[in-house]
């Protein structure tokens, strides 16, 4: 893992999507953070030491989707197929299909997990998947202020992980969509996740917390930021969003199933269509959710009882910017 020295930073943004703001100033404490989304390598580990089955692989509860068609209540996914004609571009659910079969080893919904992408990061995971791996690895999923502190890499209100330039220098920085989304992406037209740690690390040494797969936080959604202090003894430290009732979906009040705060954007985030490739942007997900674009990083804290400095799991100390052995 890779420690994070505590600090004050600006949260959210005022220049992008009005969830991210206000801007306000907040504060943590010092954290350990892996360096890459988890892999399929990684949860392959888990499953077969846990026996873990994913919320993917079990039918949705009925009970939770009053007025569902029964016979879409199977295992499955949701899972992005880019629109072959552009009659087919109308909503994004001519683009999303829930898909039965679609699991993390399955992320398709037909052909098995290949070889070549078991350094790619694991999908069709929800909030329950994540936290499950996080507990058994002996860690924590982040908070939202954690992630976006770690993923800003010491850059103070740059718009993006490694500054105010999409491109700097025509360089291509993360993962995301390359193209007119939804009618295909990416060099020679494809899309998709990347092998973590194919593109520049950000000033902590961390890879990936742009684009690739958007990020599970430990923290329920909330429309917007709070107000900014009035005072710096009112400064919020380490931030926690902990009502579930407030992170109901309020178009849909017969389905009450609480949000979390997804980070990070993805490979499907574009220029044209979705700019939330950035340290300050957030997305509501149902925590019984899993997609093709969704997967989730681990954190650890100090146990604030100790009084003193501990290694990570399987970890040594190190600096902000030291990877730990």
């Amino acid at each position: 893992m890779v420690r994070i020295e505590g600090g004050s930073f600006r949260m959210g943004s005022d220049r992008f999507y009005p969830e991210e703001g206000p801007v306000h100033q907040v504060r943590v404490d010092t954290f350990w953070i892996d360096p890459t989304p988890v892999t399929n390598r990684d949860f392959a580990r888990f499953v077969r030491e846990t026996g873990h089955v994913t919320t993917a692989e079990r039918a949705p509860d009925p009970a939770l989707f009053p007025g569902a068609d029964l016979s879409m209540l199977q295992p499955g996914s949701l899972v992005f197929r880019a629109p072959q004609r552009r009659e087919d571009m109308r909503f994004w659910g001519d683009w999303w299909h829930y898909v039965a079969g679609a699991c993390w080893y399955r992320p398709d919904g037909v052909a098995p997990l290949s070889d070549d992408r078991l350094d790619h990061p694991v999908v069709h995971v929800s909030f329950e998947d994540a936290s499950a791996y996080s507990t058994w690895a002996g860690k924590v999923l982040p908070s939202e202020a954690e992630w976006e502190f770690a993923a800003r890499g010491g850059l103070e209100g740059a718009d993006y992980g490694w500054g105010d330039d999409f491109e700097p220098d025509g360089r291509r920085m993360a993962n995301v969509w390359d193209g007119a989304f939804p009618m295909g992406g990416g060099d020679g037209g494809g899309f998709g996740t990347s092998a973590v740690g194919s593109y520049p690390e950000n000033g902590y040494g961390l890879s990936d917390m742009i684009g690739n797969v958007w990020e599970w936080t430990d923290d329920f959604w909330t429309d917007r930021h709070p107000d900014e202090a009035h005072k710096p003894c009112c400064v919020p430290v380490n931030p926690r969003a902990a009502l579930a009732e407030e992170s109901y979906d309020p178009r849909q009040p017969a389905i009450r199933i609480p949000r979390k705060v997804l980070k990070g954007g993805s490979h499907l985030c574009a220029p044209t269509y979705c700019r939330r490739y950035r340290p300050a942007a957030r997305h509501p997900e149902m925590i019984d959710s899993a997609t093709t674009h969704v997967g989730f990083r681990c954190a650890w804290r100090m146990p604030v009882a100790s009084g003193k400095v501990e290694a990570a799991p399987a970890a040594g100390k190190g600096d902000r910017n030291e990877r730990n052995p």
